[in-house]
């Protein structure tokens, strides 16, 4: 059985990272646009992880890691989140909701095939 990764972004060239590294990994990837489908998606599988972009435009991610963070049948599943580096706000506030891996984007770009293999 395929690891599975469930992603919340909407820049296209990490979409696209994500997919790539996801196919190398042989694992499959489900990019969810709302905190329902997420959370949804989180139930329906065991995700090896959740990617966040910490920027998002598509729903609250701070809400929605706390959503699977207290969640019963969730709240194992690894959380990972990125930022810009110029804004360590957002890391601040991903460790307080309970994102246990929060990383600069060029960091997460260099460990992408780790996160996405569900070797963090």
């Amino acid at each position: 059985m395929k690891k599975q990764v469930i992603a919340v972004v909407d820049d296209l060239l990490f979409a696209s990272k994500i997919r790539g590294a996801a196919e190398q990994a042989g694992a499959e990837v489900r990019f969810v646009k709302t905190a329902e489908a997420l959370l949804e998606a989180a139930r329906s599988g065991e995700p090896a992880v959740v990617i966040l972009d910490l920027q998002t435009s598509l729903l609250d991610p701070f809400a929605a890691a706390e959503m699977l963070k207290t969640d019963e049948r969730t709240r194992a599943v690894s959380v990972v989140g990125f930022f810009p580096h110029v804004q360590a706000d957002l890391q601040r506030r991903a460790q307080a909701a309970g994102i246990e891996h929060v990383m600069p984007r060029s960091v997460f770009n260099q460990r992408l095939p780790e996160i996405v293999g569900g070797e963090l």
